[in-house]
């Protein structure tokens, strides 16, 4: 960095996302503050104070962050994707509540990582969400990242009190499959949304359906062929239509709202129970206090698994950066596809990726991942001088 005015104690925030794949947003914090920690500052002078600060932007991880910031992790068996019990964490600090789709109903939940384009269903996020409202919470944040369901939220919704009925009255339970059958849906009423306040964190943009839906867009990654696609996108339009004629208010206009296909369609869902959905990335900054954090501090570390394009888009480092003001940024990744000359772009001053220290793949390898960060991060330490 070579700026004369950073003090000989150098206060540093690790503020990063997640290594998908590889390692949870505590756990790069952890590994850079160890690197940092070990190394001298100014020729042996001074040392590196670090503040950790895990992030997530509402998909998977939200919850390990709002624990890493104080709030008190609490446990419940819920059904998940294709049925199976899973245990599945919310987040709770007396008032608010974290509930997150990648730990009750996510991808990683699939057994045998076996994908279920058609199969997978929302119903243990709803049920998550049951016990988060048995707490007695003000609000309940819905964080929408890492699901492995397209089911439009007629899972989640099930668990909730809704009834899904096909042609010959029998109920069905919710999935991808089951919407084409939908021929009446008996709304619910639900007392216990009574008073509580309901955010959907996300940075998803999709409607549910059409070529920009979650069938066409993000059912590939699910498992879905061009025939699923197809089978998913019409079962939707039944399930919005069959919405309409049980007289749900806006039934087809939050169909097209953005957001409205993220996670599957479980942004329609949760539009539907009168949820607010807000930029997931700046509201889990909010609600870990970054800005009171980052203001006692010289210096902002932060990451994710890839800096690229979509990182510019607004995704978590662009939003870290843009709040860290004056001070100097830093990124650390898996792999960085951003050219020097674009860094001015988030206002960094240095990028350091894994990749560019390894021949070998780390995406998959954490303990390769936490040691290339240690090493990192006593390289960023030489250059707090």
């Amino acid at each position: 960095m070579n700026n004369t005015t950073v003090p000989k104690t150098v206060r540093t925030l690790i503020a990063p996302d997640k290594f998908k794949g590889s390692l949870t947003a505590g756990e790069v914090a952890d590994a850079l503050a160890a690197g940092l920690r070990s190394a001298d500052v100014s020729g042996g002078a001074g040392t590196v104070h670090c503040e950790l600060l895990p992030l997530a932007d509402g998909g998977d991880g939200s919850v390990d962050a709002a624990v890493a910031s104080g709030f008190s992790r609490r446990r419940v068996t819920v059904s998940g994707p294709t049925g199976r019990p899973v245990q599945a964490d919310i987040a709770f600090d007396g008032v608010t509540a974290v509930v997150e789709v990648a730990n009750s109903c996510g991808l990683a939940l699939l057994p045998q990582g076996r994908l279920e384009p058609l199969d997978a269903s929302s119903r243990g996020f709803g049920e998550a969400v049951l016990f988060a409202l048995s707490l007695n919470p003000d609000r309940v944040v819905l964080a929408l990242g890492g699901s492995s369901s397209t089911d439009g939220g007629m899972g989640m919704l099930a668990a909730l009190g809704y009834r899904f009925l096909d042609a010959a009255g029998k109920e069905l339970p919710g999935s991808g499959r089951d919407l084409a059958k939908i021929d009446t849906v008996r709304p619910a009423r639900f007392p216990a949304f009574a008073g509580v306040e309901l955010v959907v964190a996300s940075d998803v943009h999709n409607p549910l359906t059409g070529p920009d839906g979650a069938p066409a867009v993000f059912g590939p990654q699910k498992g879905a062929g061009p025939r699923e696609i197809a089978d998913l996108d019409s079962g939707l339009e039944n399930l919005i239509a069959a919405m309409e004629d049980a007289g749900v208010a806006n039934a087809r206009a939050l169909a097209g709202h953005e957001g409205a296909g993220s996670a599957g369609g479980l942004g329609y869902a949760c539009l539907l129970l009168g949820a607010t959905q807000v930029s997931g990335a700046d509201y889990f900054l909010d609600l870990l206090d970054f800005d009171t954090r980052k203001d006692g501090c010289d210096v902002v570390i932060t990451g994710e698994g890839s800096i690229d394009e979509q990182t510019l888009a607004g995704k978590l480092p662009a939003a870290v950066a843009r709040r860290s003001g004056s001070r100097p940024i830093i990124a650390v990744a898996g792999r960085s596809l951003l050219p020097r000359e674009r860094w001015s772009e988030m206002a960094l001053t240095g990028v350091y990726a894994l990749a560019d220290y390894t021949d070998r793949d780390s995406s998959r390898d954490p303990v390769l991942s936490a040691a290339l960060l240690r090493k990192i991060g006593r390289d960023i330490a030489a250059g707090l001088r």
